[in-house]
């Protein structure tokens, strides 16, 4: 019985960091935490979460405060350690770092468990479909009309089909002009989609929607606070847009609460924030019960795999933020991401970007 033997944590930035902004947060640092688990067989596997610069001390203990209910585990148990954990960690809460924690060990426990048995983790789960459509995402508030404009004619190059662009700015005509600026770029073919990040409030999202009518944006994300379910659907109502949501949420009851209130047209689970592989295609599940489409928020190397093997796959986000740290990056052409054929997740951060964190 092949058991976790060993477990490191590791830090490192990615070379593409830069200073970005939306409309609720400012971004110094894109950074990472890495989990490699190690087992009694020698084989290895890595997960890993993206941190930017918050919290860096609260990351760090939340990490090492899971070694000692992680080491003698069997590798396939993720399911029986999710459990284990979770019970650990009720006296606190269970949503918050404490579930970043555990997702990740989960994350690189599949990973241990593909290279052990051989295989990819979409060909594992069972195989849907082989490859998976991606938008172009960014957008920050941040950059000038101009890197804008460059960002987004640069994905159509790439042959991406959609763009994301970031709003909640002061200002609503500011926005507009954007939002105008992306779409005279791109042209009418390409799908723009608007992300508020919840910086707004339910009066200024309804008149940016109505405003932004003659740009035919695609859908609006979390225009505002995640758990106005009620604002959701005023939203939804009244101007019609399609609304996606979900990258927010730790579990499946915020689903739930849209579904009931029929405000939510795509579900954007977060891998590490619904803590882990068996929850995220547990959400999945529930959204294509009600035919709603699955569109994960940031993981791609991760969600790619996953989407590869549900029903309701609608696509994924694409940043490149790890592509130079890592060994294989994801094969990525013409608007769709191809899942690697290597066992597991397909992919090792690369040692020299590595800063290892001392378990004390």
């Amino acid at each position: 019985m092949d058991k976790i033997k060993n477990l490191h944590l590791y830090r490192a930035v990615s070379p593409l960091s830069r200073p970005i902004a939306d409309s609720t947060h400012t971004i110094s640092e894109i950074a990472f935490f890495i989990v490699e688990i190690e087992l009694n067989s020698g084989v290895t596997g890595q997960g890993y979460l993206l941190s930017f610069h918050y919290s860096p001390e609260a990351i760090e203990g939340a990490l090492r405060d899971i070694v000692p209910m992680v080491k003698g585990v069997p590798v396939y148990e993720t399911g029986k350690l999710v459990r284990k954990v979770s019970a650990e960690h009720e006296y606190f809460g269970k949503e918050g770092l404490q579930k970043w924690a555990l997702a990740v060990v989960n994350v690189a426990m599949w990973d241990c468990w593909g290279k052990t048995l051989g295989m990819p983790i979409w060909k594992i789960l069972g195989t849907s479909v082989d490859r998976v459509a991606v938008y172009g995402s960014g957008g920050w508030l941040s950059y000038t009309i101009e890197e804008l404009v460059d960002e987004v004619t640069t994905y159509k190059k790439r042959g991406f089909q959609s763009v994301k662009v970031k709003v909640g700015s002061t200002s609503i005509e500011q926005d507009l002009e954007r939002l105008r600026k992306v779409r005279e770029a791109v042209g009418p073919d390409l799908r723009i989609m608007m992300d508020a990040n919840q910086g707004m409030s339910l009066q200024d999202a309804l008149i940016l929607s109505r405003k932004a009518e003659d740009i035919d944006i695609f859908w609006f994300e979390e225009p505002i606070d995640h758990r106005n379910y009620e604002g959701y659907a005023e939203l939804r109502r009244k101007t019609g847009i399609s609304l996606a949501m979900g990258e927010r949420e730790y579990d499946t009851d915020p689903l739930k609460a849209l579904i009931q209130r029929q405000a939510i047209d795509l579900w954007q689970p977060d891998l590490i924030r619904m803590g882990g592989v068996e929850n995220w295609l547990q959400s999945a599940a529930l959204a294509e019960a009600y035919h709603i489409p699955v569109l994960p928020h940031y993981y791609k190397d991760y969600d790619v795999p996953l989407l590869c093997t549900i029903s309701n796959a609608f696509g994924a986000e694409s940043f490149d933020w790890i592509d130079g740290i890592i060994d294989n990056p994801m094969r990525v052409e013409n608007g769709y991401a191809y899942p690697r054929e290597a066992p597991g997740w397909g992919f090792r951060f690369q040692e020299k970007y590595l800063k290892e964190i001392r378990i004390k």
